[in-house]
């Protein structure tokens, strides 16, 4: 952020001063595993050709148990939508992803764990109707969802576990914003240093030969 501001002047000067305003979120350390052969999921190398979506789960001030269904394309970043409720099933996830198609289209691919929501009859029928390939991940292996993961881990670290919920419009009004911010202010160096709405609106430009 600070680079595009043009604000930068020695990287290691700024990372002292991050550190010592204890700006750093805490980094969980996984233990390392010994390396194994796993199915690669290939790279989108468009828009609309891979999406992933995945839960996490959450609970308000009063113990009630949230849950949190974002849905994002892996090739440009955007985040499209984040569902909350405090029950989200099937039939819920396939309502949901048909109103982000009728803005977005359809995807060629969505990538998935193996919860009861996402092998339900109605996906699979959603899916079917639409030739729409649901990609499951190998069970207990998260990282097969590497782009999912990623989100998820900082949707935690700097939403979910820095607000109290006071009721499920509270929680959607705050994953809206943390959603609004992510696609519009936050760059990602996997798009050259571009938020997702910059990358989206270059890649527009591009198909219209602008560029």
């Amino acid at each position: 952020m600070l680079k595009r501001e043009g604000l930068v002047v020695n990287h290691k000067r700024t990372e002292r001063l991050y550190r010592e305003e204890n700006l750093l979120l805490r980094v969980r350390r996984r233990k390392k595993l010994a390396s194994q052969g796993r199915v690669e999921i290939s790279t989108a190398s468009r828009a609309n050709e891979l999406w992933a979506m995945d839960f996490l789960h959450d609970a308000m001030y009063n113990g009630r148990k949230l849950r949190f269904l974002p849905i994002m394309d892996t090739y440009t970043k955007e985040c499209f939508k984040i569902e909350v409720d405090t029950s989200i099933g099937g039939k819920r996830v396939c309502t949901v992803l048909s109103q982000i198609a009728a803005i977005r289209g359809l995807p060629d691919r969505i990538v998935v764990d193996n919860g009861p929501e996402f092998i339900s009859n109605a996906l699979d029928a959603w899916a079917y109707e639409r030739g729409v390939k649901l990609h499951f991940i190998r069970p207990g292996k998260p990282v097969d969802n590497a782009y999912m993961e990623s989100f998820n881990g900082k949707f935690r670290d700097e939403c979910l576990n820095l607000h109290w919920f006071m009721s499920v419009g509270h929680a959607r009004g705050i994953a809206e914003d943390h959603r609004l911010d992510y696609n519009n202010e936050r760059p990602h160096s996997s798009l050259g240093d571009l938020t997702p709405a910059e990358f989206i609106r270059l890649e527009e430009e591009k198909a219209v030969g602008i560029l």
